[in-house]
């Protein structure tokens, strides 16, 4: 017997977004004494601490900058907010499971956006 979890809700996030998600909770879980932060809950705050540069408001605008371009879809908007990638390389790997590639100025295109968040 397998037992399987039904997906209720899917909604993407940026880093800064998560980050503010989990200051929230680590507050939460610090003003209850009895209540301790589990190891993944500390690396994912470690993380999200590490990487999260830009504030949730910025990071939401920058999602919708780049949603604005064709060739960007919504998931794919999210992934390069996160990544933020520098160069066409690291661009093109966030669209390698896509069935399209690429221009050079579509790359370039993204790049400027992310250039202007980064």
């Amino acid at each position: 017997m397998t037992i399987f979890k039904e997906k209720l809700d899917e909604e993407y996030l940026t880093v800064a977004e998560t980050k503010a998600i989990l200051e929230d909770l680590e507050m939460e879980r610090a003003a209850d004494e009895d209540r301790e932060m589990r190891y993944e809950l500390k690396r994912a705050i470690e993380h999200v601490n590490r990487f999260a540069v830009l504030d949730p408001e910025e990071s939401l605008e920058f999602v919708e900058e780049l949603q604005e371009l064709e060739k960007v879809d919504t998931p794919t908007a999210y992934k390069i907010a996160n990544l933020r990638p520098l160069d066409r390389d690291e661009l093109r790997a966030v669209f390698a499971q896509e069935r399209y590639t690429l221009s050079g100025d579509e790359l370039d295109e993204i790049l400027n956006i992310v250039k202007r968040y980064a």
